[in-house]
């Protein structure tokens, strides 16, 4: 069987993180927005960043920027989709946080920075390792001497992975499912994402809503060479943002790459 991964890559970032995704992105107090998991990442970011400016790559609604922010971070973004920055224009404490309109491969924003970082696998959303190198180069672009950049990123595990088995869940919770379709020929994935009502009764309880978006994993060696080639040097690796210790069972990781 052959996967055929490619057919959403013409689909813009509007497109696939348009004003619905925007909309119901936010879901403050739980998941990735709840304090222990922002508090670890809020805690290592500012500590990284030094008392200088940070960038974030991919800003979002500006779940981690704007409580950085009210840290006493300067903080800039960018991001690419406009649905979700006027989502986080719309948010308090949104006005702490410089947003412009842009890609992470290209986009220039003005001055310089200590820190640089790209959470929540973003950098998979980029289809290419050339585009993924380009990241890398646009990071060091912005940093003073010395500056850190630092990714938070999943591990693919590809041990469940077969010719007769190329996809597999990632997730189950009340209303959503969450499926992974593998083509690792190419390092590509497409995460389909399922959400229903649960509680939903008659015709209603056949509906659901189904969203998709692509991805290149990274195997966290292939990352570490892509720093290299842009001048970077890794500093650290660990699983978490709490600074566990990382292991071939790790299911993620946060790298932090020093500017040399």
């Amino acid at each position: 069987m052959t996967l055929d991964l490619t057919r959403l890559d013409h689909l813009s970032q509007d497109e696939l993180w348009d004003e619905q995704a925007a909309a119901s992105y936010d879901s403050p107090g739980e998941g990735m927005w709840s304090e222990e998991v922002l508090g670890p990442t809020l805690d290592r970011l500012a500590g990284l960043a030094g008392g200088g400016r940070a960038l974030e790559l991919a800003v979002g609604t500006g779940r981690v920027a704007i409580p950085l922010a009210r840290r006493g971070v300067p903080v800039a973004g960018i991001e690419l989709s406009r649905p979700m920055l006027s989502q986080l224009a719309r948010t308090e404490g949104a006005e702490a946080v410089t947003a412009d309109h842009g890609d992470m491969v290209t986009t220039r924003v003005d001055g310089e920075f200590s820190l640089v970082y790209l959470v929540f696998n973003t950098i998979a959303n980029l289809l290419t390792q050339e585009a993924q190198v380009a990241c890398f180069r646009n990071a060091a672009a912005h940093l003073s001497p010395g500056g850190r950049f630092v990714i938070e990123l999943w591990v693919p595990d590809l041990r469940s992975v077969s010719p007769s088995a190329p996809a597999q869940v990632f997730s189950v919770e009340d209303g959503y499912l969450g499926l992974d379709a593998i083509d690792t020929a190419s390092q590509r994935l497409m995460s389909h994402h399922v959400r229903f009502d649960p509680g939903a009764t008659g015709p209603d309880r056949r509906s659901a809503r189904i969203g998709f978006t692509p991805h290149r994993y990274i195997w966290p060696s292939e990352l570490d060479l892509m720093g290299q080639l842009a001048g970077f040097a890794l500093e650290s690796r660990h699983a978490d943002w709490s600074d566990a210790a990382f292991t071939s069972e790790s299911r993620s990781h946060v790298s932090v790459y020093r500017l040399r």
